[in-house]
């Protein structure tokens, strides 16, 4: 597979804007961070509707209220995983999130019966399954960047950005070692994807991050060398089946893009898939071995 200049220029420059945007989101302060991933959730979910929809029309007969209902019950997961920080006055983002999503919980089911006099189960579980690729992640990545601390560092700001450069760069360095020396197909639901370039493009990743943590300066017992790679394998090897997870998707709704929203890179959908995959993976070594 030979190396197109064009594309690689284009899909360089959308992956800069992006890579700015959230920087942005993420260094400015708290909310600024939930502002931009509340943006990026309903994007995703929209995108997520419509692909299921063409996957099976029976997904169009959902109520106006399921559609857009399970979206806020899905943001509702992201209001409860934040810290208390987050606040409206006196009451927490957090208390929102809880009892908001527990009456979704209730009322949805009963309007559905009310309105539509039958539950179908099959489009309650593509909701549902919706809810756990799109909210939670979402969800458990603030609560990555709000309650993750170490003395006087806010980890949690610099470990969001650990995920999404490892990502990045495990995106670009597989892209441009596939297309050097990529000869031995990864999987059909890519053929795009080698093994090299994927081989390459997580080895890459954890050296760049490796170094980056070995140059960096805090005192903070987590980030060593080994903590900043272990975080970036388990970012790319995660993000790599994410990707795939979400063109497996594409594929079964005969789709190229999940939308339009960057120039070589698609829709949210397409461009947070990795993410979307290697949060949770990240957030439980986080709990269970580090924090």
């Amino acid at each position: 597979m030979a190396l197109n200049i064009a594309v690689f220029k284009t899909r360089a420059l959308s992956a800069l804007i992006f890579v700015a945007v959230m920087l942005t989101g993420l260094l400015w302060n708290f909310w600024s961070f939930f502002i931009l991933f509340s943006v990026i959730h309903f994007g995703c979910w929209i995108e997520y509707q419509k692909i299921i929809c063409r996957i099976d029309p029976g997904y169009k007969q959902i109520t106006k209220f399921h559609k857009y209902g399970v979206m806020i019950a899905g943001w509702c997961i992201m209001l409860f995983f934040t810290s208390e920080r987050y606040k409206i006055g006196s009451v927490s983002l957090h208390e929102i999130g809880y009892w908001i999503g527990l009456l979704f919980m209730i009322v949805l089911p009963l309007l559905e019966i009310i309105l539509v006099r039958n539950i179908n189960l099959k489009n309650i579980g593509y909701s549902f399954l919706g809810l756990l690729y799109i909210s939670l992640s979402w969800g458990l990545l603030t609560y990555i960047r709000s309650n993750f601390f170490g003395g006087f560092v806010d980890v949690g700001k610099i470990l969001v950005i650990i995920i999404i450069a490892s990502i990045w760069i495990n995106d670009t360095m597989a892209y441009i070692v596939g297309s050097l020396i990529g000869k031995t197909p990864l999987t059909k639901i890519s053929p795009k994807k080698t093994w090299e370039g994927t081989v390459g493009g997580i080895i890459l990743s954890i050296v760049v991050m490796g170094l980056t943590g070995y140059f960096y300066n805090a005192d903070v017992d987590w980030q060593s060398v080994s903590q900043w790679g272990i975080v970036a394998a388990i970012a790319s090897i995660a993000g790599t089946f994410g990707d795939i997870l979400e063109s497996k998707l594409k594929r079964m709704a005969n789709i190229k893009d999940s939308g339009e929203i960057l120039p070589g890179h698609g829709g949210f959908l397409d461009r947070f898939d990795s993410l979307l995959f290697a949060t949770p993976f990240v957030w439980l070594y986080m709990v269970l071995f580090v924090m």
